[in-house]
């Protein structure tokens, strides 16, 4: 019964999160063509390479190809019907809002790689340079990253941003088979969502250019959603989130 449950509630979500992603691409093919509130290339207000805008849109493209590494592993790792397909639905999520990121970064003529090797998620400092709640990685240690690949950078264990998986974590995930690759899937994925949310809300705030502001609030919206819907999985299986 509490599956059955699960599933309404995801599929509900999961168009939730379609309409919300259907939306953020008008909002951007309307900014690329110059249109409506948006930023387009010949815009004065194009941001700056060490805009939040900027930083925002290379961090989470390098976050959000970290989610999608990890759902192609657990797909790989169990025939749960109901993990496959949320794995599948992040997935394909967090991959075409990758390819906004980088699309904004082609159309500002931005670099792909934090300017004077600026470390990640610096862009969340205030004016005052004090780090937003959600900059830090549980005591890691901070590194460069590149252009976004799964490999993305050096930092402790290959933690880059909050809520990032490491090295050992994905190694360890491949490794797991069944219920047992299910649960650890889903803790990871809680601590990424939740340091994808905190970077989020800190775009929508800090953000400068409409059009992001608005897909920053819809990552808030879609991945609190799934935050719920993966805690519920989680106590399916007698489990729970990480402290």
């Amino acid at each position: 019964m509490e599956r059955r449950k699960t599933r309404r509630v995801r599929r509900a979500a999961g168009a939730a999160v379609a309409l919300a992603l259907l939306f953020a691409g008008a909002a951007t093919v309307a900014s690329a063509r110059g249109e409506g509130d948006g930023a387009g290339a010949g815009d004065a207000r194009v941001p700056g390479a060490s805009s939040a805008d900027a930083g925002f849109a290379r961090d989470m493209a390098v976050h959000h190809q970290q989610a999608v590494e990890m759902s192609f592993i657990v797909r790989d790792r169990t025939d749960d019907e109901d993990v496959r397909r949320l794995a599948y639905d992040i997935a394909n999520t967090q991959a075409n809002q990758r390819g906004m990121l980088l699309g904004w970064l082609d159309l500002w003529e931005l670099p792909k790689v934090a300017p004077g090797g600026e470390r990640p998620m610096a862009w969340m400092a205030d004016t005052d340079g004090h780090e937003h709640e959600g900059t830090g990685t549980g005591g890691t240690e901070h590194g460069g990253h590149g252009s976004g690949g799964s490999e993305a950078g050096s930092g402790a264990d290959g933690v880059l941003m909050a809520g990032m998986a490491s090295r050992s974590e994905l190694a360890r995930l491949d490794r797991l088979d069944g219920e047992r690759a299910e649960v650890f899937f889903l803790q990871l994925m809680t601590d990424h969502h939740k340091g994808g949310v905190a970077m989020a809300e800190a775009c929508a705030s800090l953000c400068s250019v409409p059009a992001e502001q608005r897909l920053a609030r819809g990552m808030v919206e879609g991945q609190q959603s799934e935050l719920g819907l993966m805690r519920d999985m989680l106590a399916e299986r007698e489990a729970e989130p990480r402290p």
